[in-house]
């Protein structure tokens, strides 16, 4: 693995080999200084951008224990922390070990606010769960993630009622969507509700909530670790299509209704400009 690749994608308490770990210079063997890419969160970048850092500390003795802050070359305004500890091999060889004890903002990619808003109150169960799922810890991350779903299955049909609401569903969907929250049992409200769903939601042609159920439906008892953490990652991607998906149908319904505003004002007052004219 390369130094560069370990500090964007592994997790923290993960040791992994370095192939390039140091660089030799006439200040002796250093660890080695190279640009990374990253999630920058300043409002100016928003954006995977490359950072990079000017400490290059040396080693000396067995190992090397560093705080090492990267700044984004594009805006210049956010930062990027890591706690290492890192050992080198043998010899010249300029390679070793590596392990994070930590780094600032936490690992892993941004939640998209689109998620957030779709969630709600369970904003904070949601960032639980995603930092076990960054830290691999399928259990705990799926059981978030179920708990998660299960409170805001209601929020979740009401905020796909608006989107058929917006698209000009009938009174007979609208009244499918009313039933189905009113539903205690689950699997049978999203199954009453399915010929509702709008077509723009759907994700490869599936109904975003049966997927969800699908998901919900595994045991968590009797799954390992990875195959929870697998179902973890499989709830986070469909909540997360399934919020920019709603998003996206709110606002393109919003905007055509400004533009048609806007259409219908003007040709209001080039009518009322020529009557005007004509009098």
């Amino acid at each position: 693995m390369l130094w560069a690749e370990f500090l964007e994608n592994v997790p923290p308490n993960t040791e992994e080999n370095i192939e390039d770990l140091f660089v030799k210079t006439q200040h002796g063997t250093e660890l080695r200084k190279s640009g990374i890419r990253i999630h920058c969160w300043s409002e100016t970048c928003s954006d995977v951008r490359i950072v990079t850092t000017s400490v290059t500390p040396s080693i000396s003795g067995v190992w090397l224990d560093e705080n090492i802050a990267y700044m984004c070359i594009h805006c210049w305004e956010s930062y990027k922390y890591y706690s290492v500890r890192c050992w080198k091999d043998d010899g010249d060889a300029m390679s070793g070990r590596a392990i994070k004890f930590g780094e600032i903002p936490a690992f892993g990619p941004p939640v998209p606010s689109k998620v957030i808003s779709l969630i709600g109150p369970d904003r904070e169960l949601f960032l639980k769960g995603r930092r076990s799922e960054n830290q691999g810890l399928g259990i705990g991350a799926f059981a978030y993630y179920r708990q998660i779903i299960e409170r805001q299955r209601d929020r979740l049909l009401t905020e796909i009622k608006k989107v058929a609401q917006r698209l000009g569903a009938s009174a007979h969907d609208i009244e499918l969507f009313d039933r189905a929250i009113a539903d205690t049992q689950f699997s049978r409200a999203i199954e009453s509700v399915k010929p509702a769903i709008p077509r723009s939601l759907l994700i490869d042609r599936h109904n975003p909530l049966t997927l969800l159920h699908s998901v919900l439906s595994r045991d968590i008892h009797l799954g390992t670790d990875e195959e929870c953490l697998e179902s973890a990652q499989d709830i986070r991607v469909i909540l997360t299509e399934l919020a920019e998906r709603i998003t996206v149908a709110l606002k393109d319904e919003s905007e055509l209704k400004q533009s048609l505003a806007r259409l219908l004002s003007r040709g209001q007052n080039k009518l009322e400009d020529q009557t005007n004219k004509d009098g």
